[in-house]
């Protein structure tokens, strides 16, 4: 297994067919699909089902709604995703782009936060940067993003290449066999699971790892069965907020290995 800084880099690495399979975003392989020249990679199944990504703040700050956004210092760390994002959330709210300032804080969000930099910020997954805060004595509260405007998507998927998939069909479909299987166990067995993980990165820190898997446990996908809707819906808000250049069928990023 590869670990890597750059989030785009596994997929790039299956799009140029030096590793088979890997971690990447619905997000970014629609964008793979729409780019002009276009990536040959198609999720094959589902980590994450739901969305991680969110809108987060410290309780101080008094906001209760995203039109509570006006005037407001907002962070963001992935452009121009993000930014994207929170400007289809703050238009849902009756905003436009010139009622809150967008402050670029790179991977420095907690920080932002707690120094006052800004008043909330786009990009904390809720399952980690919301508990980072918990553990350094703030309180945070967050919108989901799939409740404001925005629709609903896979937040982990495994990718892979079109050509691979029709070279090792087979392997393709062992492959998410073996992550269905383990994600039944973790559902099933949450304590035995973490400790597995614990086990296998003994370096991780411990308080943080325990409170973000509690909080990952009920999006871990349900099933492997893609929805064509889900993949539609998302394309076609891409397309009309700008985030792709022309539109990109749903059936062409991805493929269900698995039917259950």
């Amino acid at each position: 297994m590869l670990w890597g800084g750059d989030p785009n880099a596994p997929l790039k690495l299956v799009a140029a067919g030096k590793v088979p399979f890997a971690v990447s975003y619905q997000q970014s392989v629609t964008i793979a699909r729409a780019s002009e020249e276009v990536l040959p990679v198609k999720s094959i199944g589902l980590l994450v089902e739901h969305p991680l990504n969110t809108i987060s703040f410290l309780k101080k700050t008094g906001i209760k709604t995203p039109a509570d956004f006006k005037g407001k210092k907002i962070g963001y760390t992935v452009a121009p995703l993000d930014v994207l994002l929170f400007n289809a959330i703050a238009a849902n709210a009756g905003l436009t782009e010139d009622d809150y300032e967008l402050i670029n804080v790179s991977t420095s969000i907690s920080a932002a936060l707690l120094s006052g930099q800004i008043d909330a910020v786009i990009g904390p997954f809720r399952n980690y940067e919301i508990n980072e805060l918990k553990l350094e004595g703030a309180e945070a509260e967050y919108f989901a993003l799939e409740k404001h405007g925005i629709p609903d998507y896979y937040e982990l998927v495994i990718v892979s290449n079109d050509t691979f998939l029709k070279e090792h069909p087979e392997t393709a479909k062992k492959l998410m066999m073996a992550i269905r299987e383990a994600i039944q166990f973790t559902k099933e067995n949450p304590d035995d699971a973490l400790q597995l993980f614990f086990k296998a990165n003994p370096d991780a820190r411990k308080d943080l790892e325990e409170l973000a898997f509690r909080d990952t446990l009920d999006v871990f996908a349900t099933t492997q069965v893609q929805s064509t809707e889900k993949w539609a819906a998302f394309a076609k808000f891409a397309y009309e907020k700008g985030l792709i250049s022309k539109t990109v069928e749903a059936k062409d990023c991805f493929i269900n290995v698995l039917e259950e």
